[in-house]
């Protein structure tokens, strides 16, 4: 592999003089860089709303979100794997993020990890990959040989593969039923791609979590309905959440928060339909966790 040909390890021609900056300088400067990271990530929309649609098919027959990487974009996915549960109520074992080297990657630089795709196959293996799952390979070079192994097992396993990186042609492309590629260009601290690089993969991988999930079923509106309130500040939001979904004052959502079991989804159809709780709950059941599908039902 020739690293130097990576448009990521490119020298950027506008802060060759980062250290002569004052601090408002630099900032100013980072900041006008990292307008970049909007458009790159704009070029792969159509792969990302790809990637969206086949994972939530996956999901939807009992299979898993499993995102791979190592360094910066190993804990890129980890992050976005351990969010899921409280922000849309999943099972902590339905989007699952590997980095190499294991958890403790996460804390102390493992890089040489990246190197051996033996790893990736062999975290897969120890999960449990199956046909159903989704495995994400994600790499800013769009070379982590980790997650090349990764990939070619799980295609081997019939598993669904999507390769993101933020280099175009990017080798990992290749191994990959779905390629995201993200052109962030030259960083303006050569080659440290937890910048830029960095930026453009927590998007795409915001909206493939959140995208996926609002294909689940997990949202209303705009409202993360399935949230699990777990401390007073959730709670609070959850309350708010009834509120804005129904449009009614707070004494009001905050009854029927605990008339329907300190359940936001629940609540929602109890009050649009006139149902007791039992019958909202199994008629959400009945529908995959649909709110306006549990509604439409109810009002017949």
């Amino acid at each position: 592999m020739q690293f130097d040909r990576l448009q990521t390890e490119q020298v950027h021609p506008d802060s060759l003089a980062l250290d002569t900056l004052t601090p408002l300088q630099a900032a100013a400067l980072m900041n006008q860089i990292d307008r970049a990271v909007a458009e790159a990530v704009e070029q792969a929309l159509p792969a990302i709303a790809q990637a969206v649609e086949g994972v939530s098919a996956r999901l939807k027959v009992g299979g898993r979100l499993i995102y791979m990487g190592a360094g910066t974009s190993g804990r890129l996915g980890v992050l976005d794997a351990s969010e899921c549960p409280p922000t849309f109520g999943v099972d902590g074992n339905l989007v699952v993020g590997l980095i190499a080297g294991g958890d403790r990657a996460l804390r102390h630089a493992a890089e040489n990890a990246e190197d051996k795709p033996e790893l990736g196959e062999k975290d897969l293996r120890d999960i449990g990959l199956t046909a159903k799952d989704c495995v994400v390979g994600i790499s800013a070079s769009g070379y982590a040989p980790y997650c090349v192994g990764a990939l070619d097992y799980a295609r081997s396993q019939g598993a669904l593969t999507i390769a993101m990186s933020c280099n175009t042609g990017a080798t990992l492309s290749q191994h990959a039923d779905i390629a995201i590629e993200m052109p962030t260009g030259p960083e303006i601290l050569s080659g440290s791609t937890r910048l830029k690089a960095g930026t453009a993969t927590k998007m795409a991988l915001n909206m493939i979590s959140t995208l996926t999930m609002v294909q689940l079923g997990k949202v209303y509106g705009n409202l993360m309905v399935d949230m699990k309130p777990s401390n007073n500040k959730l709670k609070d939001r959850a309350i708010r959440i009834v509120q804005n979904a129904l449009h009614i004052e707070r004494p009001e959502a905050e009854a029927l928060y605990e008339a329907a079991g300190q359940n936001v989804k629940t609540a929602i159809v109890m009050h649009e339909t006139g149902a007791p709780a039992d019958a909202a709950r199994e008629a959400l059941d009945a529908h995959q966790g649909f709110v306006r599908r549990a509604v439409q039902v109810l009002r017949k």
